[in-house]
């Protein structure tokens, strides 16, 4: 059978980070100055098994995580090999495949995700994130999915289901940071009418205790690059969006790096007075371009 393009991609996807994981796998079994039988005959397992793992023909669960490191002295890289594990199947999540049934069951998947989360780290350098957005900019924004992807049109259901997952904003155990850069203020991805409801929604959001919102300027010089944009939720995962995919991280490593492109980030922002006074700057100059009554 042959697959569609978009879903091909999706399975040599996930068999490429098996294939991977199993490498890593036998790298331990080497290391270990083991064979294939001889590791196999360790755990009571059958010696194909061994072959399967490490080749990617099969994927080892938790316990044969667990049992694989304890057997070959690798306690040390137990944590990372089961990130990999946790996230293989969800690592490379293709839009065509995750949108083929429309917009709003993906908004609905991220707000199971939210409802989790607590703590919230936001970096975005393009376009407002989806937790602070009115509903007409999230309607331009799910209309440009719509184009891009050939998905079906289920935009109105898509917009509901955005504006419900903004509830988490209001609840007091839960925290957010967002950084945006003076460009995602800027860019033209609505008309300018919306884009000004959207500026003022940000000068409001300005003043809920739970949500800490700076803004990087122009005339700002950054440490680190703001090369792209990514979610931080918790210390357990870092969300990615690239124009096809949404890429899923939890490697500890992973977690680590984007905690320390964040914080860099974070502190060359302006919060407060200063971030408000950027964004009325931006209002002033937009609304100057609207035309006259």
């Amino acid at each position: 059978m042959i697959l569609p393009q978009s879903r091909a991609s999706g399975v040599s996807n996930v068999h490429e980070a098996r294939i991977a994981l199993g490498t890593r796998l036998r790298e331990l079994r080497q290391r270990a100055d083991m064979t294939g039988r001889q590791l196999a005959e360790s755990l009571s397992w059958q010696a194909s098994k061994i072959s399967k793992i490490e080749n990617g023909k099969q994927t080892p669960s938790d316990d044969d995580i667990v049992a694989w490191t304890g057997a070959t002295d690798g306690e040390s890289e137990r944590a990372d090999l089961l990130a990999s594990l946790h996230t293989l199947e969800v690592q490379h999540a293709e839009w065509q495949r995750q949108l083929r049934t429309g917009l709003k069951p993906h908004q609905n998947e991220i707000a199971e995700i939210n409802a989790r989360t607590r703590l919230f780290r936001v970096f975005e350098s393009t376009y407002i994130p989806g937790l602070l957005q009115t509903a007409e900019y999230a309607r331009s924004r799910f209309a440009q999915s719509i184009t891009v992807f050939k998905v079906r049109n289920d935009i109105n259901e898509a917009v509901r289901a955005r504006m419900q997952r903004q509830d988490a904003l209001y609840r007091p155990e839960k925290r957010f940071h967002f950084v945006l850069t003076e460009a995602a203020l800027r860019y033209r991805l609505c008309s300018p009418e919306v884009m000004l409801g959207q500026l003022d929604r940000l000068v409001s959001m300005t003043s809920l205790p739970n949500v800490k919102l700076g803004v990087i300027g122009f005339d700002t010089a950054y440490v680190v690059a703001p090369a792209h944009g990514f979610w931080l939720l918790d210390d357990e995962r870092v969300m990615v969006e690239t124009f096809s995919a949404e890429l899923n991280l939890a490697q500890p490593q992973e977690i680590e790096l984007y905690s320390s492109v964040f914080n860099e980030l974070s502190a060359v922002a302006s919060y407060g007075r200063s971030a408000r006074a950027i964004i009325t700057r931006v209002i002033d100059d937009l609304a100057q371009q609207l035309p006259a009554e």
